[in-house]
């Protein structure tokens, strides 16, 4: 006997009376098929990703975090971007067909989602573990109706939770709405620009919303209008011992009529101190002196501009020539495709990590080019916003994460990537070899390690380079040699060194070209001092590189 297949449900229904449907398990009808096809339209993820920046990853990442339970997981995309910043998620969902739709989109990201169907109330009863976060985001909690269920969810995250966990929930400004009527910047959260979220009725027990797409087809969600102080109350009264509340990511005084409200929920008293993370604290990451002396120095405003205005804004690496008329950027763009193409099976499932990304130029080529999904690990803040502005601007944001982070203490877990990148960053650090060990650590077994450097040559007297390691605040440079002894110790198998010595003194001469050439446009963004110390700097390299004082070439290696 043959079974009929059930065909997904693909219309809401309300009843003759819309408005009296206030149930907290109504949610499971509202979710039909159609509706979630529809979803990350809504949401449109690039420009959500903008508009949030990694404030969660911040949050996460400032607490030590590493095992998350997002309880509301919808169509995946706080799961998947928690995912791709290291985070070990676990991805939970009321609704099947919101969890089907989320695990192909992290399929199509390069994950495979642990998923669980689970109704909060009973959350221990499906989901033993306990997590170091819980996120419950997407203004999830207003499906809850009745007190009752309120409470009892969030005790259930409270129980989810180790002893020093955090709950971060958030909720639409629901005391604006119902105080002074709708409105919305539409800035944060539903960030579609062609689908439109208003309220159809609101009062103190529900706020029904109608979505419309650009298709003309709408859809409806009932939900309760938590207020603010409400929901700070009710998890100081299940347990929580501090509730933090941001107003559209800022602290609440600094936005006067947000769209959203977002709970930072501490199980940790107030008197207990967390232990040290390598992140240290938010905004202010522990950096050793000299990883620290590069981070001031690519933050400042005359290098960003410097930068900017000679390599394009894409890449600020050293570039393949192959004549004297070519530009920096196309030069250093011919770096990047031959190291790509020199990585074996760098395809759409490639996990990346791109130690020193600069401002992403690579990052995006490896995912326009391939598919890839890219880490971008980098230590100046200034250049990392330049990047996340250049990735939405391409509408690639979702594929490229950006992390302000330092390469001698990755953020990531054991084995998380599939290749570690690096271009002209590694002389920066104050200790290479645990650079070495930490991108040995971060790379699954069979993954690749590519990178490029400024280095001695192996014929290279130690006081030759004094006037250059003064100008970049170092001790030493490394060399082919060093490298290559390096990579063996810590358990490298080398795949191929290719020396590409002449390119360093044809890329700093040609840089010095441009800052003469453009020198009536360079003042106007960068201070004298700034440029006439660049001119002094880059001749040295000129120098060193023609008496053959310097090398440069690409390192492949392989951990096996």
């Amino acid at each position: 006997m043959t079974q009929k297949a059930t065909m997904p449900v693909s219309k809401q229904k309300y009843g003759d009376n819309p408005i009296a449907q206030r149930k907290t398990d109504l949610y499971k009808q509202e979710y039909v098929h159609s509706f979630v096809q529809k979803w990350d339209a809504l949401i449109d993820w690039d420009a959500r990703a903008s508009s949030e920046g990694d404030f969660f990853i911040r949050i996460l990442k400032e607490r030590g975090v590493k095992r998350v339970l997002d309880v509301a997981t919808g169509t995946g995309f706080h799961s998947i971007r928690l995912m791709r910043a290291g985070f070990e998620v676990t991805s939970a969902d009321g609704s099947p067909e919101m969890l089907a739709r989320a695990f192909e989109n992290a399929r199509r990201a390069g994950f495979i989602m642990r998923t669980i169907h689970a109704d909060w109330r009973w959350l221990s009863r499906d989901i033993h573990n306990k997590y170091d976060a819980v996120i419950c985001l997407g203004n999830s909690l207003t499906h809850l109706f009745s007190e009752q269920d309120r409470r009892k969810a969030l005790a259930e995250f409270y129980t989810a939770l180790k002893h020093d966990g955090v709950l971060i929930l958030d909720q639409r400004n629901y005391d604006g709405i119902l105080d002074n009527g709708f409105t919305s910047k539409h800035v944060y959260y539903y960030c579609g620009d062609n689908v439109s979220a208003e309220p159809e009725h609101v009062d103190e027990g529900l706020a029904r919303f109608k979505y419309t797409f650009p298709d003309g087809e709408a859809f409806h969600l009932n939900m309760f209008p938590l207020r603010k102080e409400y929901t700070r109350r009710l998890m100081n009264e299940v347990g929580f011992q501090q509730v933090k509340t941001y107003a559209d990511f800022q602290e609440t005084h600094k936005v006067e009529d947000p769209d959203f409200y977002v709970h930072v929920a501490e199980k940790r008293y107030k008197n207990e101190e967390r232990p040290p993370t390598i992140m240290g604290k938010i905004g202010n990451l522990n950096y050793s002196p000299t990883v620290d002396t590069a981070r001031a120095y690519y933050n400042s405003s005359d290098a960003d501009r410097f930068y900017a205005t000679i390599w394009g804004g894409e890449d600020i690496h050293i570039g393949l020539y192959a004549s004297d008329n070519d530009s920096i950027f196309d030069a250093s763009r011919r770096t990047v495709e031959k190291m790509a193409a020199s990585v074996k099976g760098l395809d759409s499932t490639t996990r990346v990590l791109d130690i020193g990304s600069g401002y992403g130029g690579s990052a995006r080529h490896l995912v326009r080019r391939y598919g890839c999904q890219v880490g971008c690990l980098n230590l100046s803040e200034v250049q990392n916003k330049r990047n996340r502005e250049l990735n939405q601007k391409e509408n690639i944001s979702l594929a490229i994460n950006v992390i302000d982070g330092n390469f001698e203490s990755i953020p990531m877990p054991d084995g998380s990537v599939d290749l570690v990148w690096s271009q002209d960053a590694i002389l920066h650090s104050g200790d290479r070899e645990k650079v070495f060990q930490e991108v040995h650590r971060v790379l699954a077994k069979g993954g690749q390690f590519i990178f490029t450097d400024p280095m001695k040559s192996a014929t290279c007297s130690p006081d030759v380079l004094q006037p250059i390691l003064d100008r970049i605040h170092l001790d030493s440079l490394g060399s082919i040699e060093y490298y290559r002894k390096l990579a063996a110790k810590i358990g490298f198998k080398e795949v191929g060194v290719e020396d590409l010595s002449a390119n360093l003194a044809s890329h700093y001469e040609r840089v010095l070209q441009e800052l003469t050439t453009q020198h009536h446009m360079l003042i106007r963004v960068c201070t004298e001092d700034y440029l006439a110390n660049m001119k002094v700097g880059l001749q040295h390299w000129v120098e060193a590189g023609k008496s053959g004082h310097l090398s440069w070439g690409i390192l492949h290696f392989r951990r096996d």
